[in-house]
């Protein structure tokens, strides 16, 4: 049997049980944790990947705005995307995996 990626671990299950909704939230308000969840290391491993995914997509956005024509054309699509990636956090969240975003920077902001 293979061993799974120290990143794609399972959380504890008490954990994951009493912090499953935070962590599920914290793609939408990363801070939620925070106050709520400061010593599950669940709950703040997906407050860190909520916040990942917010810096990416305001510096994103920056950039793209920036851009004149071929910016504001791709902008829509990284929009989709950015959707598309709080889903798949939620989905790791409710689902208790440890998992980080695909393509997104290993970065621990919040520990």
């Amino acid at each position: 049997m293979q061993t799974p990626h120290p990143h794609e671990r399972q959380g504890s299950s008490q954990d994951f049980e009493d912090n499953k909704v935070i962590a599920a939230l914290s793609y939408i308000l990363f801070f939620l944790p925070l106050l709520a969840a400061r010593n599950s290391r669940f709950a703040m491993y997906h407050a860190n990947q909520g916040l990942l995914l917010l810096l990416v997509v305001i510096a994103g956005n920056l950039v793209l705005g920036l851009i004149p024509f071929i910016g504001w054309i791709l902008m829509p699509i990284f929009g989709f995307a950015a959707i598309a990636y709080l889903v798949i956090g939620v989905l790791n969240a409710v689902n208790g995996k440890m998992q980080p975003l695909p393509l997104m920077p290993n970065i621990e902001i919040l520990k």
